[in-house]
């Protein structure tokens, strides 16, 4: 890997993190990222989770933006929506934002030994 360059498993690396974080919480991009090695890679974060898709095992729903700001919903079926998902969770959404954020936010640098 050079300087400045992702690794190669760098999406499977986020999935194995977001596979962590317990029902009812919720994390962001920048924390993953963080946790990861790559502080400035949350937009990479966002793009490995809207590839995951068909991974049902890989809870995407319970990350959000900095803001608790559901950014990523449009990605979700209709069947089953990001905040439905979270909701279902116990997760109050309201306005497409998780509310008591800083309450339910969960930091993988500080949940996850490194």
């Amino acid at each position: 890997m050079s300087k400045g360059r992702l690794p190669d498993d760098f999406y499977e690396n986020v999935y194995d993190v977001v596979r962590l974080i317990p029902p009812g919480r919720v994390t962001n991009y920048g924390a993953i990222a963080r946790y990861l090695g790559s502080a400035g890679s949350a937009r990479i974060v966002g793009y490995a989770l809207n590839q995951c898709a068909g991974m049902p095992d890989v809870p995407a729903h319970r990350v959000v933006n900095r803001n608790g700001l559901l950014t990523g919903s449009s990605h979700f079926p209709p069947e089953r929506s990001m905040e439905e998902s979270l909701m279902a969770e116990g997760v109050v959404v309201l306005d497409n934002q998780v509310q008591e954020f800083e309450r339910l936010f969960w930091d993988p640098s500080v949940e996850l030994e490194l």
